[in-house]
């Protein structure tokens, strides 16, 4: 195992972080994964998922078995381990722009585009190592001027020359879910049933170019520009909701461990046996059938359905209760789907994120993220 830093943009004076990696298996491997945790601080699970990832590839590496070089990132951002408001964890937003950690990272597709005029022929494999080798130059020419930038940056330039890209988040309380890019998706199946995913959902493009995103459709959309050039559909990268906040056990992170060393093994990262990898849960959905509930008004939150619940339209998901004027306001499903999250805190204000249903039909336009 090798520790590299690197090392942020200082906020301020007598101020600095780094931004640690783990790096396991040949230095020079034709293959390269990155799994990383908590690029929204608060999302813990990962971290400790990451830390049993550790453990496992240092053995690995030392009886020989690693055939990919893979770095781990158990701390996506310190920056946002930082932030506390009266002893509460604020990771999400940065609290110097008001920027969701993982919105807006670069767009490669027009960082490296005009580098590739010119340069790629009919020959896929040399491609794909053309459109690699532009993505990183052009990542390395960044200067950035803030903290939040030289982080997402810095993950970005620890991505961009991967093959797979695990992207590990959580939910506030939620079953386990993925979300990644219909082209990725048949990469990462075995992924979804190795651990034993209730919801993945389909997006190229939903509008908020999160970290996984930034990868895939920076692809996707090079692939586009130069469709007279084959180039093979990579890096995949894949955003996993580790189920919800409070579900940081040491079970549940040595289950999702020994899943994603599965999945590698599978890859051929791992030398040995391969684990055929269980039955599907669910078949993906597109992340435009999925209903977000809103409440419309204040009070005191009761839930009715149950986390992984398959629901109905008209079907009640939530009851608001005001305890001042006794009035119940009751929330219902409009769509046919999967309940596969929820909010954590009982008390909602109007306009609160209140659950969200995976549904098979398309009917969402616009920004699909969450805030």
């Amino acid at each position: 195992m090798e520790i590299r830093r690197t090392p942020l943009v200082s906020p301020s004076l007598g101020t600095a972080r780094d931004l640690l990696q783990y790096h396991f298996g040949p230095a020079h491997a034709p293959r390269r994964i990155v799994i990383q945790s908590s690029v929204h601080a608060d999302e813990t699970p990962g971290m400790l998922v990451a830390w049993v990832l550790k453990r496992r590839l240092a053995e690995l590496e030392r009886d020989g078995l690693l055939r990919s070089h893979i770095v781990v990132v158990p701390v996506a951002n310190p920056v946002g381990l930082n932030q506390r408001v009266s002893g509460s964890l604020i990771g999400r937003f940065d609290t110097d722009s008001g920027q969701n950690f993982n919105r807006q990272f670069l767009d490669i597709a027009s960082l490296a585009g005009d580098r590739l005029e010119g340069q790629l022929g009919r020959d896929e494999a040399r491609n794909g190592m053309l459109v690699r080798k532009a993505i990183v130059e052009a990542l390395g020419e960044r200067a950035p001027r803030t903290e939040l930038e030289s982080l997402q940056l810095a993950l970005l330039r620890l991505a961009a020359p991967a093959d797979i890209v695990l992207d590990l988040h959580c939910s506030l309380e939620g079953v386990l879910h993925l979300y990644t890019h219909a082209r990725a998706w048949p990469a990462f199946e075995p992924l979804a049933r190795y651990l034993g995913v209730g919801t993945s959902l389909l997006c190229d493009d939903s509008g908020g170019h999160s970290f996984d995103e930034a990868l895939n459709l920076g692809w996707s959309r090079l692939i586009e520009r130069f469709g007279d050039h084959p180039i093979p559909a990579a890096p995949l990268a894949v955003c996993v909701e580790l189920r919800g906040l409070h579900d940081v056990t040491h079970a549940l992170a040595e289950r999702d461990a020994d899943a994603i060393l599965q999945f590698i093994a599978l890859r051929g990262g791992i030398a040995g046996g391969v684990t055929p990898p269980p039955d599907l849960i669910r078949e993906p959905v597109p992340l435009t059938g999925s209903e977000q509930i809103d409440a419309p008004c204040a009070g005191v939150l009761v839930y009715r359905a149950a986390l992984g619940a398959s629901v109905k339209p008209g079907e009640p998901i939530a009851d608001i209760v005001d305890p001042l004027s006794d009035a119940v306001t009751t929330l219902v499903a409009s769509i046919e789907g999967v309940l596969f999250t929820r909010r954590v805190v009982r008390y909602v204000h109007a306009g609160a994120m209140v659950a969200q249903i995976a549904g098979a039909t398309p009917f969402r336009t616009g920004p699909l993220l969450s805030p």
